[in-house]
């Protein structure tokens, strides 16, 4: 049996190295290969910018990126120093964010001869700034950030060409020769966007994109043309995946939130959905009902003449969820939500509803398409209305495109170079020992818990066979959007309907998890990191979801470093509260940043104005000894295929594997 085995063992080997040898078809190219892999181990680890709740806020999320949370800022300092101005310099940092825009202005202000002069200035510069900034990558690595039409050029100026020996001259030559065919501008683009690529090298957001800013879809586009990103799923991320499913439920809460914050655009102008249907439904169903408790949460002033009709959209997509979640709680006892079947707990005569025991009058009594005595029974207008918006939403090929990257690029959570990242928490006791929650008829807590909920939810959106489970897969991200075991939510109960109906704000209060009063405690914090595998005498946690009150005196720094709660308020309706507008944590070859945005005001601010949003570091902790590729995840993958090609080359050397020819 062991002899069987080790000829398995050695079969499988030598079709993995056949394989690999049609990539590497000789000793010469594995040899080559083996040389560079070396050589980039020794490379300073790129520079990692971690996100979290963006909240379709794309405009800050745009400028941060372009900006590198202030990195180019730096890069310009260090190249230029005293040798500009301060206004030169934040002339050259607003060419490197928006370079079509500045140019546009530049073209409108300056003469032919002027632009000319500026036109070969910027280039200068920017060559300047751009070398620093691609000064710890290969040469492959930097061509690969090269757009095609100008990259022989490109990579002539930026390498350090010893054959060169008039190197002003041959600088002057190279400019001088761009400006007269015309590609000035596009040149000047390009340069530009290879500054932003190399400054912000790997993505990770994490968690909620969607909801409350008005281009979570635009921020989508853009996640999918970078090329090293992930996604640690948020609640809001969850709602919009179960919706893209045509799990109803999140069908009408991703309305419902859409049409609290004003941002009804995002589904018919971002997304291309119908809501005409909805348009009818309310304005039959509410015609003469002023919908009062459904005002429109906006940091804008909404349109008049919108207002009315959006408010009567807004109970009527709101009634339709609460019983389409009473529904899934009914046909799914095992996720014991049965304290939330509050439309039961309506004494509808009386016009008073129970919680906890005690009685509250309702703010608003017009239920319509409420059967009292089957309160979750949707009237044929009803079911009529959310078949048709679930077919928009399961037809609607942009949002499908978004949701397949989520699921590709995206996870509940990421263990990487000793970070641990997930979006909210590890549901916790009171003790702090992990939540046991069962799911589908066993328990599971910690790692575990958040490993089978995902293997849910992406069964809820692929699963074609097996209709069961597919279906229950649908109704788990929508339990991970809601429930207070998940550790993608982290609340006690999601008080939407008290919110609406109930003046005593005491119901509305929402219980956080135990794990954030329990997160400064390094034993917890220790069991947790150690739960997902990674060491805890080296390890961070990194979350989100809860927005960090820095107005209010409070710290994302939890447990003397070991983690980090980064939601500072990238969303406008969050930034009264926290008294900024978000936070980027950078984490590069010298060690950790973490970073405080001031909100931002506009693009044409930063152009004609040249005014920059302010960041300001919470932490730094660097260290006199850079950390290189080989010290990091990616470092342990390239040791791997080392040995593979070096057992390639063993088999090349033996005859085992026959070489092609060069």
């Amino acid at each position: 049996m062991g002899n069987a085995t080790a000829k398995e063992t050695n079969s499988l080997n030598l079709k993995f190295l056949q394989s690999l040898s049609t990539q590497y078809p000789n000793i010469a190219s594995a040899s080559t290969e083996i040389i560079n892999l070396k050589a980039l181990l020794n490379l300073p680890k790129e520079t990692e910018h971690f996100v979290s709740d963006v909240h379709g806020e794309y405009e800050q999320f745009f400028h941060v990126m372009r900006t590198g949370s202030g990195a180019i800022r730096n890069k310009i300092e260090d190249v230029f120093g005293k040798t500009l101005s301060a206004r030169e310099k934040k002339s050259l940092a607003a060419l490197v964010y928006y370079p079509e825009e500045k140019i546009k202005r530049v073209q409108r202000e300056l003469s032919k001869e002027d632009l000319q002069d500026w036109y070969k200035v910027s280039l200068y510069r920017l060559i300047g700034v751009c070398k620093e900034s691609s000064a710890k990558y290969t040469r492959k690595r930097l061509r690969d950030s090269l757009p095609k039409d100008f990259s022989y050029i490109l990579e002539e100026l930026l390498s350090e060409n010893n054959r060169v020996f008039q190197k002003e001259e041959y600088y002057n030559e190279i400019f001088d020769t761009i400006i007269d065919i015309g590609r000035a501008k596009d040149f000047i683009i390009a340069l530009a966007r290879v500054i932003q690529s190399l400054t912000v090298t790997t993505l990770h957001v994490i968690g909620d994109i969607f909801d409350r800013g008005p281009g979570p879809h635009i921020i989508m586009d853009s996640l999918i043309g970078m090329k090293k990103v992930d996604v640690q799923w948020g609640n809001h991320d969850m709602v919009w995946m179960g919706a893209a499913s045509g799990q109803k439920a999140c069908v009408a809460n991703v309305i419902r939130l859409c049409a609290r914050y004003n941002n009804l655009s995002v589904l018919e102008d971002g997304y291309g959905i119908n809501l005409i249907p909805l348009v009818s439904f309310a304005l039959e169903t509410y015609k003469d009902d002023p919908c009062t408790c459904f005002d429109i949460h906006s940091v804008d002033d909404p349109d008049p003449r919108e207002l009315d009709l959006n408010m009567k959209m807004h109970k009527a997509i709101a009634i339709l969820q609460f019983k389409l979640e009473g529904q899934v709680i009914k046909r799914r006892p095992q996720f014991g939500m049965e304290s939330r079947l509050l439309l039961e707990a309506i004494d509808y005569e009386r016009g008073v509803i129970t919680i906890g025991g005690k009685e509250y009058e309702l703010l608003d009594t017009n239920f319509p398409t409420i059967d009292p005595k089957d309160p979750y029974k949707l009237s044929p207008a009803e079911e009529d209305l959310i078949d048709r918006l679930v077919l928009n939403f399961i037809n609607c090929d942009k949002l499908q495109e978004h949701v397949r990257f989520l699921f590709n690029k995206g996870s509940m959570y990421l263990c990487h170079n000793n970070y641990l990242l997930y979006h909210s928490c590890v549901p916790l006791e009171k003790d702090g020992s992990f939540r046991k929650v069962k799911i589908a008829g066993k328990e599971y807590c910690g790692k575990a818990l958040y490993d089978i909920l995902e293997y849910y939810a992406r069964k809820g959106y692929y699963e074609q066979d097996n209709e069961e489970e597919h279906e229950f897969g649908k109704d788990i991200m929508w339990y991970i959007w809601s429930s207070d075991n998940s550790p993608v939510y982290g609340k006690e109960k999601m008080a939407t309907l008290e919110r609406y109906f109930v003046a005593d704000k005491a119901v509305h209060k929402e219980r956080k998890d135990y794990y954030y009063s329990l997160i400064e405690n390094e034993k917890v914090v220790d069991a947790i990191l150690a739960d997902f595998g990674i060491d805890p005498a080296k390890g961070h946690i990194i979350n989100g979801h809860m927005p960090v009150h820095v107005i209010d005196g409070e710290s994302p720094i939890k447990c003397g470093g070991k983690a980090m709660i980064i939601d500072g308020g990238f969303s406008r309706a969050y930034q009264s509260t926290t008294g900024i507008a978000g936070y980027t944590l950078i984490y590069n070859s010298r060690g950790l940043r973490l970073v405080a945005h001031e909100p931002f005001t506009s693009t044409k601010d930063v152009i004609e104005k040249e005014l920059d949003v302010h960041s300001s570091e919470v932490i730094r902790e660097f260290s006199a000894d850079r950390e290189r590729v080989g010290d990091t995840d990616e470092g342990r993958e390239i040791r791997e295929k080392i040995e593979d090609l070096q057992e390639l080359l063993r088999a090349y050397r033996t005859g085992l594997i026959l070489e092609k020819a060069r």
